[in-house]
């Protein structure tokens, strides 16, 4: 469980990183992350820091499909960490 949860944790990190650089680059109008990456890192793990990015750099938050993509990645996240810590699944 330790280290699902460290693998959470790194992953929202960076996320929240790119989700800033994003940011950044839209506001000088440079070459950007596409929407696949930013949408990937999401849901496959970092989420929590792809919602916080949003609220805090105030970024992709018009498009509803971030929203959906990402509490569907906090949904099979939260799944995920509750058939490991039940014992179902053992890492």
């Amino acid at each position: 469980m330790k280290i699902y949860l460290i693998y959470l944790a790194t992953l929202s990190l960076i996320t929240f990183f790119v989700y800033a650089v994003d940011k950044a680059k839209a506001k000088r109008g440079a070459w950007r992350i596409s929407e696949k990456i930013l949408l990937s890192l999401g849901f496959f793990g970092g989420a929590v820091g792809a919602l916080i990015a949003m609220q805090t750099v105030r970024h992709k938050t018009k498009h509803w499909y971030f929203y959906a993509i990402n509490f569907l990645g906090i949904a099979w996240q939260i799944a995920l960490l509750y058939l490991i810590y039940s014992g179902v699944i053992q890492l």
